[in-house]
């Protein structure tokens, strides 16, 4: 069978990787993908990334099935056309991928069905949104309403921030339309997980638990990025707190959406703030896979992932059990110069070492130029180390990212240093 991921990031990197590990699976297209994809020989690059073209393709190849990787073919209804011609994918339709595609529907819909989260105010004018920061202080968090390719939420620690933050998004309209309105949150303290499901409108599967790292620095310092690196499981995911995040948040936003006419399919992604007591709220949903939490995740995950698919997408998810890597996986982000502000693109890439059974590298901003390996994004790769505990997998991440280079490659020394800190049970 052969199989297509839409995307061209290291979240669809690894989805495809792992697809095309099933024995049944004779290729699996990436669209457009990148420099990592084009050079492994069990997927093919597609430069498509019109939503038409890319049914026609599928149509044309006879496609088994489609997974769509990134929120942007999501919210233009790629899963809505897909269907309308009868072509089999995975993901949610355009109107479910408001969760994600607008913050101000999230938190509407979030207040109307209790499922915890903080509190907010929208606002589309800017001089509103400056009376309610000083009326609420700092820190304080402020959000664009829209798809922001992970650069619309800015964590203000002062005033100044949080308004200079406003006034970027809304006066100075450096977001565009994602910018038009801006959700102002409660800041929320205590330490973050990612909550991965997947969703066949009526059923759920849980993936494993994973904590990304949004910071650019070191100490969670710095600027907001899409993610610097990632592992999972993560130990602040309890059993007990896993029940509990199913109970009052997925399970809940699931029949939530049925409930105002949206049957909800695809990946559902929580981000979750977990305070000192231990309870949960929503930072955030994405209607798709995280990046880099895919990583990690897909380096752990055991069996045909194909045969999954089928089941989401025929609605018997609730037949199928994961099996999990034992191990933890941990993977590192190297990104581009300047990033994530205005990333250098055409530095080129080291030689990377070849995948082991306990380390892989994962493409994300990568391109080949004369067969050459080159930096054409702001997350260039993502290192992942598997090992027995957290401190192992570091170890085998970090002997990884110091055998690659670039010109401008940054990267944060830490990940993973909460579950090493977080003290173990006796």
């Amino acid at each position: 069978m052969k199989l297509l991921v839409v995307g061209s990031g290291g979240r669809e990197h690894a989805l495809a990787w792992k697809l095309a590990q099933a024995p049944r699976v004779q290729l699996v297209y990436v669209a457009p993908g990148n420099g990592g994809t084009a050079q492994d020989e069990r997927l093919a690059n597609v430069d498509i990334t019109d939503i038409g073209e890319l049914a026609d393709f599928a149509e044309r190849e006879q496609v088994a099935f489609t997974v769509v990787g990134p929120e942007a073919p999501l919210a233009a209804g790629i899963v809505n056309l897909f269907r309308s011609r009868g072509l089999k994918v995975f993901g949610p339709t355009k109107e479910a991928a408001q969760l994600e595609s607008s913050k101000d529907f999230a938190k509407a819909f979030m207040k109307r069905h209790g499922i915890p989260t903080a509190a907010y105010e929208t606002f589309s004018d800017a001089a509103a949104a400056h009376a309610y920061i000083d009326a609420q202080g700092a820190p304080i968090v402020i959000k664009a309403d829209g798809l922001a390719a992970g650069k619309g939420v800015v964590v203000a620690t002062t005033l100044e921030e949080a308004h200079a933050a406003v006034d970027m998004m809304l006066a100075d309209n450096k977001l565009g339309d994602a910018g038009a309105r801006v959700v102002i949150e409660e800041f929320l303290a205590g330490e973050e997980a990612s909550f991965i499901v997947m969703v066949d409108g009526k059923h759920v599967l849980a993936l494993a638990s994973s904590q990304d790292h949004k910071r650019l620095l070191d100490g969670d310092r710095g600027p907001n990025t899409g993610g610097m690196g990632a592992y999972s499981p993560a130990p602040i995911v309890t059993p007990q707190l896993h029940a509990r995040v199913m109970r009052e948040i997925i399970l809940p936003t699931v029949s939530g959406m049925e409930k105002e006419g949206i049957r909800y399919t695809g990946f559902l992604y929580a981000g979750l703030m977990i305070d000192a007591q231990g309870n949960p709220k929503t930072l955030e949903f994405n209607c798709r896979m995280g990046d880099p939490e895919t990583q990690p995740i897909m380096a752990r995950l055991k069996g045909d992932f194909s045969k999954v698919f089928e089941h989401a997408i025929a609605g018997t998810l609730n037949t199928v059990e994961l099996e999990w890597d034992r191990r933890t996986a941990l993977g590192v982000v190297l990104a581009a110069h300047n990033y994530p502000d205005a990333p250098r693109k055409g530095d080129r890439i080291s030689e990377i070492p070849a995948e082991t059974a306990d380390a892989v590298t994962f493409h994300a901003g990568t391109t080949l130029v004369d067969g050459k390996l080159t930096t054409s994004g702001g997350r260039v790769l993502c290192v992942v180390g598997l090992a027995d505990s957290v401190r192992s997998a570091q170890s085998i991440a970090y002997e990884t990212v110091n055998q690659i280079s670039f010109d401008g490659m940054q990267y944060r020394h830490d990940i993973g240093y909460r579950a090493v800190s977080r003290k173990q049970p006796n």
